[in-house]
């Protein structure tokens, strides 16, 4: 299986990429496909595929904040079972991560990522293949580390219409064990520098970063 990174819209793989995005993802968490020009030929935006027999059957896109010293798992998609894409992923990704922060004369201390939470939710009309569904990919979040920052989170919907997305946690994996809270001003940092690009920030979204504002730290729960 090859890691090969994506840096342009025009690239064939990235086609592959995005429809199979649209499967396992509802519409208002996709950048449509033209928006993906900048993103993809920033070089702080990391998008790597899994590439097996020349398919694309895995996805992952990723940031590393060397400021910060934290990194920020947009998404991770498997798109076939059996083929072990998911510990692939994450294997090329943290080992990367690692370089990024080698090369910038800093130490990757955690890693954010919003994590669907299907206790919150009916039910959820997307997934693609087992691996992608919201419990399973909740429980194999939790055993790679992650835990859940108490807050109750909302996010800016990528469609950048105003709207708060619900139905997540916000997740963090600490890579000292013994960490069990997380700077409430890191994460204010963090969100305000993440969701710069859209422009319609929802009054939800807002009113949760205000409140982290009067806040010292906010604790790790488990998911």
């Amino acid at each position: 299986m090859e890691y090969i990174r994506i840096t342009s819209i025009n690239d064939p793989l990235f086609r592959k990429m995005h429809d199979m995005m649209k499967t396992v993802f509802p519409p208002e968490e996709v950048l449509a496909y033209e928006l993906w020009k900048e993103p993809l030929e920033d070089p702080g935006i990391r998008v790597f595929v899994a590439v097996h027999e020349g398919e694309v059957v895995g996805s992952t896109e990723y940031r590393y904040y060397s400021d910060f010293e934290v990194a920020m798992t947009d998404f991770t998609i498997i798109g076939r079972e059996g083929l072990g894409v998911g510990p692939f992923l994450a294997k090329q990704r943290h080992k990367e991560l690692v370089a990024l922060a080698a090369e910038s004369g800093t130490r990757l201390t955690g890693m954010f990522a919003e994590i669907y939470n299907p206790y919150l939710v009916e039910e959820y009309e997307f997934g693609g293949v087992k691996a992608m569904n919201p419990f399973v990919r909740r429980e194999v979040l939790s055993h790679l580390g992650y835990r859940r920052l108490d807050l109750n989170y909302v996010h800016p919907s990528w469609n950048n219409d105003g709207e708060a997305v619900s139905g997540l946690d916000l997740g963090f994996l600490a890579y000292d064990e013994a960490q069990d809270s997380v700077s409430a001003d890191l994460i204010v940092r963090f969100l305000t520098r993440y969701y710069a690009v859209l422009e319609n920030k929802p009054q939800a979204w807002l009113d949760m970063v205000d409140s982290l504002k009067s806040r010292d730290s906010v604790k790790l729960l488990p998911l």
